[in-house]
């Protein structure tokens, strides 16, 4: 062992290279072994790699690792159902260097049914958008990165970029040499130039819109959704409507004569909707082939009722559904419509929501719709169309009087329902509402 130490001390420089070699030795037995002693202790090991740097390598290198993997954050595309495999970056709704809180939007992604958001993970600030706006992405996919360590950088570029444009500032002169160019005679040399009226003569040709007048936007995802469904429906189903008319007097003086106790007790307003849905799963009850399907060979009887109900909102057609709507009583029609259909308006409705239903609800009198013929929503096999109620005379026990009409239409797949069931089924629907006590006698 004597004999190996002298070996060492009469070669400093191999000795050197030997102890570096075994550098991050050194630092276990420093933290692992702190009271070794002997003739290779504590402190002659000190003495001796003063002559080492100071710093490891690996150290360095660990610590840099784990500060950038512990301060971003990725936000995802999160799940977006099970029958929605893809969607649209549509917008936006911040800036790279904008703070953010944990579960805030940072971006919506549009699918064929609904707007889902994409939420960041953590409180941070945007350091960047890895995705683009109209890119199509899954679940999962990266859409921008969050930073913790960014809010002192991001803080202080604004300074940075004030300062930057305050320097071209002090350059007005630059600009008043550039506004001297502007030779006025050259302006007035343009109109001088009358010469393209000789294209005048061809007066044969069409004048077209120019095409500065036109605007070319993509479409959306939804209304993509929604064309190719009612295109399907079309090329499909062997559609009929059959209508009739229905007189409005009793279910709205019904409505006028209960609405203040209505209100007070349920806490939502008594609409007409509500009539017309147990109307509905009156006439479905007693039509059971209205609330069935065709598939494949096969006839499917529904033995639930789900009515959907359409709304229309600014970014599209979407459809609701009302589970077990044969089970609801009129006010909980009223608020199971009222919550879905504030959802729908504000994006927020979610696909579950959507899913399913049995037979549909459109109500296009809201828009002033006199007279229609609605498309089957698939895969269902008939859609009941509502319309604007008109004051028009009426014969009424041999007298001529005012009363409030609306005209309903039935549009049905009549390769699985008669002429007869659809007659008997919009019969059913015009005596529940002209008689709303048929009802409660189950007449």
């Amino acid at each position: 062992m004597a004999s190996n130490l002298a070996r060492l001390v009469r070669r400093p420089v191999a000795t050197f290279f030997l102890l570096q070699s075994y550098r991050h030795v050194r630092n276990f037995s420093h933290h692992v072994f702190p009271g070794v002693c002997g003739p290779l202790g504590p402190k002659p090991m000190r003495e001796i790699t003063q002559l080492l740097p100071k710093n490891s390598f690996y150290q360095l290198w660990s610590r840099l690792f784990s500060s950038e993997s512990g301060d971003l954050f990725d936000a995802v595309v999160p799940f977006m159902g099970e029958s929605i495999t893809d969607g649209t970056l549509a917008t936006f709704l911040k800036k790279p260097g904008d703070r953010v809180e944990v579960d805030e939007p940072i971006a919506q992604v549009e699918t064929d049914k609904v707007t889902i958001d994409v939420a960041s993970p953590e409180a941070g600030i945007i350091e960047k958008f890895v995705a683009k706006e109209g890119d199509t992405v899954t679940p999962g996919t990266k859409v921008a990165v969050i930073s913790k360590s960014a809010a002192s950088i991001t803080h202080v570029a604004p300074s940075e970029e004030k300062q930057g444009k305050e320097v071209p500032k002090p350059s007005p002169p630059a600009e008043k040499k550039v506004e001297k160019p502007k030779v006025e005679p050259s302006i007035k040399e343009k109109p001088r130039a009358p010469s393209p009226e000789p294209p005048k003569a061809a007066a044969s040709e069409p004048r077209l819109p120019p095409k500065e007048r036109e605007r070319r936007v993509p479409m959306p995802r939804l209304r993509k959704r929604v064309a190719t469904r009612l295109k399907d429906s079309q090329n499909t189903f062997a559609m009929l409507t059959t209508f009739n008319e229905v007189d409005m007097t009793n279910l709205m003086k019904l409505r006028s004569d209960y609405k203040d106790a209505f209100v007070e007790k349920h806490g939502v307003k008594l609409g007409l909707m509500s009539g017309f849905v147990k109307a509905a799963v009156s006439g479905l009850q007693n039509q059971p082939i209205i609330n069935a399907v065709i598939d494949g060979e096969d006839i499917v009887y529904r033995d639930y009722i789900d009515i959907s109900i359409a709304v229309g909102t600014p970014k599209g057609l979407v459809v609701p559904v009302i589970r077990d709507a044969d089970k609801m009583n009129f006010a909980d029609i009223e608020k199971t419509i009222n919550t879905l259909a504030k959802k729908a308006n504000n994006g927020t409705i979610s696909i579950d929501e959507m899913a399913g239903g049995s037979f549909t609800i459109s109500n296009g009198g809201v828009y002033g719709s006199l007279l229609s013929t609605p498309i089957i929503n698939p895969p269902q096999s008939a859609i009941l169309g509502m319309h604007s109620i008109v004051n028009r005379p009426m014969v009424v026990d041999g007298k001529i009087v005012p009363r409030p009409m609306m005209y309903i239409a039935l549009t049905y797949d009549h390769r699985l329902i008669d002429g007869r069931e659809a007659v008997f089924f919009l019969r059913r629907i015009k005596d529940v509402v002209e008689d709303p006590r048929r009802l409660l006698l189950d007449l």
